[in-house]
C-alpha cells in the first residue's frame, strides 16, 4: 500500500526515518523539497563528485577509478554535457522493516535533460542516498544543494519481509557520504 502523507509524517517523527525533516512542502523560490502527499521530496546536499574524462581507461562497476572524479563542494554544480555526477541526499533515512520505497527523480530538472536515477531505499535501509545524476543535453547544466532532487514514495506491506537489507548486510548500508559502487568479496 502506498503511505499517505500523515503515516509518513508520524514515522519520520517517531521512528527518525527521515533527517532532517520537513512536515510540508517547500516551493517559494526553490525546487520544491518536504512532505507531499504520497511521498517525500528530498534534497541534494553540498558535496559532489563530478565525473571528468581526463584520463583514459574504461568506467567498470566492479573497479570504478576515484581518479575519474573531481571533487566539488558547493551551492551549486554544474554538471557537463553528456555527462554525470555523484551527489548524496541532505536527509538520512532509516528505512522500517515493513517499508521499501522507490525514488523518482522531479519531473523540473527531468524537463531540462538532467535525469536522476531511479532507485529502491529496500527494508531496513539506512544512510544517506548516494544520487547519480546524469546531463542528458549537450549543454552544462546545474543542479541545486538544499533545494528537492528526487521525490521518494513509500510503501508499505501488510507483513515484514523475511530478509531485509540489514539483515543480509547490504554493501551500502549506513553509508555516510558519496559512495562508490562496491562489490561483495564473499
Amino acid at each position: 500500500m502506498l503511505m499517505p502523507d500523515k503515516w509518513i509524517k508520524k514515522m519520520a517523527l517517531e521512528k527518525k526515518m527521515i533527517e532532517p525533516f520537513v512536515d510540508h512542502q517547500v516551493t517559494k523560490g526553490v525546487i520544491s523539497y518536504g512532505l507531499s502527499s504520497y511521498g517525500y521530496d528530498f534534497r541534494l546536499a553540498d558535496e559532489f563528485k563530478i565525473f571528468r574524462n581526463k584520463i583514459s581507461g574504461v568506467v567498470d562497476p566492479k573497479n570504478l577509478k576515484p581518479e575519474f572524479f573531481e571533487i566539488f563542494k558547493g551551492k551549486e554544480c554544474i554538471i557537463p554535457p553528456n555527462s554525470f555526477v555523484l551527489a548524496r541526499s541532505l536527509e538520512y533515512f532509516r528505512i522500517p522493516r515493513k517499508v521499501t520505497t522507490i525514488a523518482l527523480g522531479k519531473s523540473t530538472y527531468a524537463r531540462c535533460g538532467i535525469i536522476v536515477n531511479v532507485t529502491p531505499f529496500e527494508s531496513e535501509w539506512e544512510g544517506y542516498a548516494t544520487l547519480e545524476i546524469l546531463n542528458t543535453g549537450p549543454l552544462p547544466a546545474k543542479v541545486y544543494a538544499y533545494e528537492g532532487i528526487c521525490q521518494i514514495l513509500f510503501f508499505l506491506s501488510d507483513e515484514e519481509c523475511e530478509i531485509s537489507y540489514k539483515d543480509r548486510k547490504g554493501k551500502y548500508q549506513k553509508q555516510k557520504g558519496i559512495v562508490l559502487p562496491r562489490i561483495n568479496s564473499e
